[in-house]
């Protein structure tokens, strides 16, 4: 039978497949506030049942990860890995919202919903691929493996242990994520590697309560300002990160990996009015560069004194900062964190340090031979060659997959470029989500070919 009754199934089955969807975005799953997380985790695990999985329910000591598996019948048949998550981030401000973030709505062809992108439009997709694949050929060329989890969007703190204890369950030749925002040009991507990430807090305390400005101001310390004076010891002007030791064990670029940053096409204009930064003045190489092989070093948010209408005239007795910083291969978030703590206590000793979380970065080399099939299977898909990009500009926890289980790993992003995830009015195209379902099915095909 030929794929191109995979797209006629897609046809066919589309507005099934979107209210498949619908059901899930419907039901809150806010995994920070534990809002909705086992509603959500039944109506995930009764749709990999829909799809054809034999699946189980591991607990952890948070939210339950999903897995399902899948065997085909020929022998010493290559192993795929589908990874998601069913969590998603809180939907604040709500007076952002055009439509209400767990109505899913669609206005000009596009999915709105909290969750609609990040990432349950996105696993909803390779699972309905899976499920074409099977309604189309009856069979399936390789074994399927899929884990679905609940903490993604809290750090994944139990992903790594899950995947420590069950590494025998879980071999894979490869493992398949769908999630992040497509290339900007609209043409597909594959992304071979993910940044990691460290958050930390830092506070100053001056004295035991706030303090009338006039009758102590110049007597008691003002830690807000104690506060600015460290984080321009951390941080130059040009953006350098001052930490001793902080760009150590940096993995450099391949020639191939820069190669395929020079492919990558881009418009300024176009970029920086998508990201509502429309001065956006950086050229080709040094936008990939930035968000592919650097590491950042991030201000989250400050908080000190009194920030509400009118004036309070006070020396705050407090000042802190939170900072996310993204590290690349090889950096270890544990080695970075020791040497902040250590320019930290060396430039204000009084001053607290608080490990937030972190996320190990990871790469695949673009070589790895079961990559290549997939990138195929990616390019009969959409009739064009992906786009390849060594590493995602954010985080994920691929890290568990290249280091812990030693298998290979891609992401192929479905969801568009200004999908607007962590964002009100987040949203996927219609189109991307059944070109996604399309692509899973076409990935599964070429590597069982």
């Amino acid at each position: 039978m030929s794929l191109k009754a995979i797209d006629q199934w897609v046809q066919e089955h589309a507005e099934q497949s979107l209210e498949q969807l619908f059901t899930l975005l419907r039901q809150e799953s806010i995994s920070t506030q534990n809002k909705g997380m086992r509603e959500c985790a039944g109506l995930m695990e009764n749709l990999m049942k829909e799809v054809g999985l034999e699946t189980k329910v591991f607990e952890t000591n948070g939210h339950p990860i999903l897995y399902g598996e899948l065997e085909s019948t020929i022998d010493e048949a290559p192993t795929l890995l589908l990874y998601g998550h069913y969590d998603v981030q809180p939907p604040d401000p709500l007076e952002d919202w055009v439509s209400p973030p767990f109505e899913p709505t669609i206005r000009d062809g596009r999915i709105y919903a909290r969750g609609a992108g990040d990432n349950k439009g996105q696993i909803v997709a390779q699972l309905l691929g899976l499920k074409a694949y099977l309604d189309t050929f009856e069979s399936l060329p390789i074994n399927i493996k899929v884990v679905v989890e609940g903490e993604e969007e809290m750090g994944s703190v139990h992903l790594p242990e899950f995947v420590q204890e069950h590494k025998q369950l879980l071999q894979a030749d490869l493992v398949y994520t769908a999630d992040g925002p497509s290339h900007n040009s609209g043409q597909p991507l594959v992304v071979l590697g993910v940044r990691g990430m460290l958050a930390f807090e830092i506070e100053i305390e001056g004295a035991a309560f706030d303090n009338h400005s006039g009758n102590t101001g110049n007597v008691v310390p003002n830690p807000a300002w104690e506060l600015l004076e460290l984080l321009q010891t951390m941080r130059d002007q040009d953006g350098k990160v001052l930490i001793d030791g902080f760009y150590d064990h940096i993995r450099p670029a391949t020639s191939t990996e820069e190669d395929l940053l020079n492919q990558l096409p881009y418009n300024a204009k176009e970029v920086g009015e998508k990201i509502g930064f429309p001065s956006l003045q950086l050229n080709s190489a040094d936008y990939h560069r930035k968000l592919t092989f650097e590491p950042t070093f991030n201000i989250l948010g400050l908080k000190s004194g009194y920030l509400d209408e009118g004036v309070k005239t006070i020396i705050p007795s407090k000042a802190s900062v939170k900072i996310d910083t993204r590290l690349v291969v090889d950096q270890d978030p544990k080695d970075i964190f020791h040497k902040i703590e250590q320019h930290v206590k060396k430039q204000h000793p009084t001053a607290h340090v608080r490990f937030l979380g972190s996320m190990d970065p990871s790469r695949t080399p673009v070589d790895t031979a079961f990559v290549q099939k997939a990138i195929k299977g990616v390019a009969h898909s959409f009739n064009q060659e992906p786009l390849i990009q060594p590493s995602l500009g954010g985080s994920l926890p691929d890290f568990v997959w290249t280091k812990i289980l030693e298998a290979p790993s891609m992401l192929m992003p479905y969801a568009n470029f200004d999908q607007r995830n962590h964002s009100p009015n987040e949203n996927i195209a219609v189109d991307n989500f059944l070109n996604g379902i399309r692509c899973t099915a076409h990935v599964i095909h070429e590597l069982g070919s």
